[in-house]
């Protein structure tokens, strides 16, 4: 927390702390009027977005679909292979993405021409699907939890009373899901705009900044890269000050609809 303080001056690392002069809120006014900082703003609340559209909602699907399955082996078998993706650094997830969508990669060695890696269009698309296939298994472990936490009773009367499958999961499993799903909801929020660092750095040079440029790489490049330490401090700061009002407002709207918040 005492870093903070760089946000608020010409910081020097040579001079320290107690060293570096005071330059009030300049830092923030060179972020509001920074191109690169609005460059990186919008492709951060963009590629945002699109992680709460589809990225949030997927592991709740995919632990519907598995808890759906009769045989408890193919089950088992599913779980293992989509967890695995989790334990896989960036760099070799890339690296076989790139093998399969790149220029000379599997699909573009079979129908020609195809580059889906470094089209600057589809990138934050690309961004999205990268991070479903990499961690949607691993997400779905908190979901399976409470499936397993729903009575078993609900359930056994639901089918005396003639409801179906649909019918079952509509009514007991999904309502049994709400609870933990908005507390993840509200906690994902204090993080919505840390979209992947590593992800894009890495992806930056097949794309071009215009496209991959976010918040985080933003304070890479210029913090320390660039040295600009007040500045990429600044812009970290708030960030972090987004991501509380986030939470804080999301869990009072939580309540206020009757729900459970996080505090």
């Amino acid at each position: 927390m005492a870093g903070n303080v760089v946000a608020f001056q010409d910081f020097s690392a040579f001079r320290g702390f107690a060293g570096s002069p005071w330059v009030g809120f300049q830092n923030f006014e060179a972020i509001f009027y920074d191109p690169e900082v609005l460059t990186a703003l919008r492709n951060t609340l963009i590629i945002a977005f699109l992680q709460l559209i589809f990225a949030f909602p997927a592991p709740i699907a995919l632990a519907l679909l598995l808890d759906s399955l009769m045989s408890l082996r193919v089950k088992r078998w599913v779980q293992t292979v989509v967890y695995l993706p989790h334990f896989l650094s960036w760099v070799i997830v890339i690296s076989v993405w790139q093998q399969v969508l790149g220029g000379g990669g599997l699909i573009s060695n079979l129908v020609g021409g195809f580059d889906l890696m470094s089209n600057a269009d589809t990138f934050k698309l690309l961004v999205v699907a990268q991070g479903v296939w990499k961690d949607v298994g691993w997400g779905t472990i908190i979901f399976f939890a409470a499936i397993a936490g729903i009575p078993s009773d609900r359930y056994e009367a639901a089918a005396i009373d003639g409801a179906g499958a649909w019918q079952r999961m509509r009514h007991i499993t999904l309502p049994g899901l709400i609870p933990v799903a908005t507390l993840l909801l509200i906690l994902n929020l204090g993080s919505i705009l840390t979209v992947g660092f590593e992800q894009l750095l890495l992806q930056q040079p097949m794309v071009g900044a215009d496209a991959a440029q976010v918040l985080d790489t933003f304070v890479y490049f210029r913090g320390v890269l660039g040295g600009e330490w007040g500045i990429a401090t600044a812009a970290g700061l708030l960030k972090g000050i987004i991501g509380t009002v986030l939470v804080l407002a999301a869990n009072k709207f939580a309540k206020r609809l009757g729900g459970e918040g996080i505090f």
